[in-house]
């Protein structure tokens, strides 16, 4: 399989630094072209950024030149990891000239053409892509991931759909990188619980899960009847969102059938053997104090999300803890699956 040559926009962010250390070794893509804010445009990369991962900045990226955000010298598949503040439009550019966006941004999540993407929970929904030109007029087309907490969410419940989901609470413990860098100040944040994130949170999570778990019908997705209600929190760990989850569904299965759903659950990237698939994308823990984000978060390199502690509710009817890697499965790892899924089902 010959390499598809890929563009970053944003490459300067936190998003943007991750989706360049994951896709360092991939067998797939290779990072040619990085783009970013005017201010960067012009420098090295390494001079354009301040690396803030513990994996190593490659040295064919470290020596990129940065490009200003525009569509035209950025190849076919571009990552956009860029702030919601201006991805929007910067986004809608790079599909009208052509380009293949694949967006771990908010702004086109809920439009009705555009795939809101879990590739083991609704690999369908990229049908809705042969629809998205005419409703748009881009040349190219938008693909999204969801909302960092969300991935915890709905891949928590994908599994339960069997059962007849119908009501579900969530409590959210994010972790500081959610923020990007600089973040949250650390006078804030250590020894401290931040009960509101900004930049509709809450709302995301109580929207986006619908079409996530929902069908296409008729080119359009029928959204799932779940009532979702979140509320978040900032905790002060690095990396990995926590869930605090309760859930009422139409049939009352035993706790072991619940376990049973989790750990056999699998999807598209399973079946095609993708690159960034965990082999087991849902893992139930055993022990009674996990999952945990500083054990088990960066699971099958971060791409693995992590339930435990189930056990009866007796406000819903089941309760458990859910947690999954933020900047990977919840942004640049989900972003990096999707194309590949969409370069299987030859849509690039």
């Amino acid at each position: 399989m010959s390499v598809i040559d890929v563009g970053i926009l944003g490459a300067t962010g936190q998003v943007g630094q991750q989706f360049i250390a994951l896709l360092a070794n991939h067998p797939w893509f290779r990072v040619t072209w990085l783009g970013a804010s005017e201010r960067s445009a012009g420098k090295p990369y390494r001079d354009a950024t301040s690396w803030r991962l513990p994996a190593p900045l490659p040295d064919a990226v470290a020596r990129l030149g940065v490009e200003a955000a525009a569509p035209g010298r950025a190849p076919k598949l571009v990552f956009s990891g860029l702030d919601s503040s201006v991805a929007g439009g910067i986004e809608a550019a790079f599909a009208q000239a052509g380009h293949m966006v694949v967006s771990n941004s908010r702004n086109h999540r809920m439009e009705a053409t555009v795939p809101l993407l879990i590739p083991e929970v609704n690999a369908d929904h990229l049908s809705l892509l042969a629809a998205q030109g005419a409703a748009t007029g881009w040349k190219g087309r938008i693909v999204t991931n969801p909302n960092c907490a969300v991935v915890v969410l709905a891949m928590a419940l994908a599994p339960l759909r069997q059962f007849g989901l119908k009501k579900t609470m969530m409590t959210t413990l994010q972790a500081i990188s959610g923020a990007g860098y600089p973040g949250v100040p650390s006078w804030d944040i250590l020894g401290n619980v931040i009960p509101f994130i900004g930049g509709g949170e809450e709302e995301k999570i109580e929207t986006e899960a619908h079409k996530i778990l929902g069908v296409v019908k008729n080119g359009r997705v029928e959204d799932h009847p779940l009532i979702v209600s979140a509320a978040v929190t900032r905790v002060p760990v690095h990396d990995g969102h926590t869930g605090s989850i309760a859930v009422a569904l139409e049939q009352h299965p035993d706790l072991e059938a619940l376990i049973a759903a989790w750990n056999s659950f699998r999807g598209r990237p399973q079946d095609l053997g993708l690159p960034s698939a965990p082999p087991q994308p849902i893992v139930y823990l055993i022990e009674p104090n996990r999952p945990q984000p500083a054990l088990d978060a960066n699971r099958d390199g971060g791409m693995t999300v992590t339930v435990g502690r189930l056990r009866r509710c007796p406000v819903l009817d089941y309760k458990f803890v859910a947690l999954g890697h933020n900047t990977i499965r919840g942004a640049a790892g989900a972003a990096i699956l999707n194309a590949e899924l969409m370069h299987r089902e030859g849509l690039l």
